[in-house]
């Protein structure tokens, strides 16, 4: 990156992050990403990277991704710019994220991505997340127990091109492809990890349905408890089971509440806090991790194993 173009873009982006004062540290700061802060989870995850941060005696810089590819790059290219001295990232999309964080590798800036990952990046420090084949994979496992006689299903996805949403898809049908006989995917839509998305997309699947399905499988917990309203508005709450994924608080009361019948565990705190380690030992010793791949294995959470959740203590 050339002198005229760090100049351009430090103009351009002065305002995008705060980075607080001249005097800061910059090889002890950290940009931590996510692709909004308008979700939950990763609120809740930005606050376990910062206490992490923190207990290690670094600094962060925070991004909102604002569910836009365009600026989450703005912002790591602000953050190489200002010389920040790692970025650890949930990067929004798995492909239109890749060249602004190759960029910030090639410019020397060690990366970590966090929950999500990217395809054809050469030089990430390491990916901390979820195996989400195998919690996509524990939802189907869940299916087999809980509807042994099989079951109509709806399969509400993630949003296209996340990491998640593909990985999560993955994982369910390698369980109910091979039992294509007792589950019938009735319907099978995107509702973009978004609460208003699964309860109009679940509002619209039900309206064109003669009988109900006997189970709505989602991608998250936000998409779940969309359903979970659409579910409610025709009083087939005692008909229709749903689970969903991220055993966010609200969906762990509704689980307690028997509102949903289950929510995956993911442990986002585990991958957050586990993240900001990987990335400030590089920092502070140079250490590079034993490997550059970890991956926690998530659980199904019910109301009969509730004390495992991460987030059990937020209940209300």
């Amino acid at each position: 990156m050339n002198k005229l173009k760090k100049a351009l873009l430090g103009a351009a982006i002065a305002g995008a992050l705060t980075f607080g004062t001249a005097s800061w540290a910059q090889e002890q700061t950290v940009m931590i990403s996510a692709p909004s802060l308008g979700f939950p989870f990763f609120v809740h995850m930005m606050n376990e990277l910062k206490d992490e941060a923190q207990k290690l005696g670094v600094k962060t810089v925070e991004s909102d991704g604002q569910n836009s590819a365009p600026k989450q790059t703005a912002d790591i290219e602000a953050a190489v710019v200002q010389g920040v001295g790692g970025i650890v990232i949930s990067p929004l999309d798995v492909n239109a994220m890749a060249p602004a964080i190759q960029s910030a590798v090639e410019n020397g800036t060690p990366v970590v991505t966090i929950d999500r990952r990217v395809s054809g990046v050469n030089g990430i420090l390491a990916h901390v997340g979820a195996d989400n084949v195998k919690g996509g994979e524990a939802q189907g496992r869940w299916l087999l127990e809980t509807f042994p006689n099989g079951a109509k299903v709806v399969n509400l996805q993630g949003q296209p091109g996340a990491s998640p949403a593909i990985d999560r898809n993955k994982g369910l049908h390698n369980v109910i492809d091979q039992h294509k006989d007792k589950f019938q995917l009735v319907a099978e839509q995107t509702a973009l990890f978004a609460r208003d998305q699964g309860l109009s997309v679940t509002e619209s699947l039900l309206a064109g349905m003669a009988e109900p399905p006997d189970v709505i499988v989602a991608a998250n917990d936000d998409m779940a408890l969309g359903a979970l309203e659409a579910v409610k508005a025709r009083n087939l709450q005692d008909k229709v089971k749903i689970i969903g994924f991220d055993a966010l608080p609200e969906a762990l009361a509704a689980v307690r509440d028997g509102q949903l019948a289950g929510t995956v565990e993911q442990f986002p705190g585990g991958q957050s806090r586990k993240a900001m380690q990987v990335m400030v030992s590089f920092l502070k010793e140079k250490k590079a991790p034993e490997s550059d791949l970890v991956l926690l294995e998530p659980i199904v959470i019910t109301k009969a194993n509730l004390d495992k959740a991460e987030r059990l203590g937020e209940l209300k």
